[in-house]
């Protein structure tokens, strides 16, 4: 069963002051819900989504993720590898991350997404990816000391990262996504788009359909 339901229970039923709150304000640090200190080192507003593939390919798929859902793990794990394989890879999309926190959890939902964030703004999209698919990994084990320690599999600083995450250093750039995906009509994760239509599911079948539908 994905988060659609999930998702519709909490826009519509008694927490969604939380979710308005998490989409309502510009600034990011407010609304906290995890408990972490907010650190000292300010917010990141503004982070262009991470691709990879060609950017200048002619079909764009893009794909919302809530880090603690574990059918985003599922996601990551059995379709995102064949979708690289046979369409990435190659240079036949373009392929954007974006965030959607619903939050599954209130803390890790935003956590591990600040953390995959801070990685893409330090060593690049590349490496962004290659962290996410170990997050994704490891779903069941999240901590800080895990965050840090990925982080620097991937060539980036962990301390840096950890202090990212901990602070939630780009939940601005996270909430201006999730509020994207709700202007977009997404109603769980994982979601997929092709040319910005919304797929029926995120099984690789459905999206490689659309893929070779909007190539010719």
């Amino acid at each position: 069963m994905r988060r659609r339901g999930y998702l519709r229970g909490v826009l519509a039923g008694g927490i969604t002051s939380v979710v308005a709150g998490c989409l309502g304000g510009t600034g990011g640090s407010s609304g906290r819900t995890d408990g972490s200190s907010g650190g000292s080192g300010g917010t990141v507003d503004s982070l262009p989504a991470p691709v990879q593939g060609d950017p200048e390919a002619g079909v764009t798929v893009q794909v919302f993720e809530d880090y603690a859902c574990p059918h985003c793990r599922q996601y990551e794990e059995d379709v995102l590898p064949k979708l690289e394989a046979d369409y990435v890879d190659p240079g036949t999309i373009r392929y954007e991350h974006h965030d959607f926190p619903i939050p599954v959890d209130d803390r890790w939902s935003w956590v591990a997404a600040s953390a995959a964030r801070g990685v893409q703004d330090h060593v690049g999209d590349a490496a962004f990816f290659e962290y996410t698919h170990a997050l994704f990994e490891h779903q069941s084990e999240y901590s800080l000391s895990l965050v840090a320690s990925l982080a620097g599999d991937v060539g980036a600083d962990g301390e840096t990262i950890r202090e990212a995450a901990d602070a939630q250093t780009y939940r601005p750039v996270l909430e201006a996504d999730r509020e994207l995906g709700l202007q977009m009509g997404l109603d769980g994760t994982p979601e997929v788009y092709v040319d910005g239509e919304q797929t029926a599911d995120h099984a690789y079948e459905t999206i490689a359909s659309a893929i070779e539908n909007a190539r010719s």
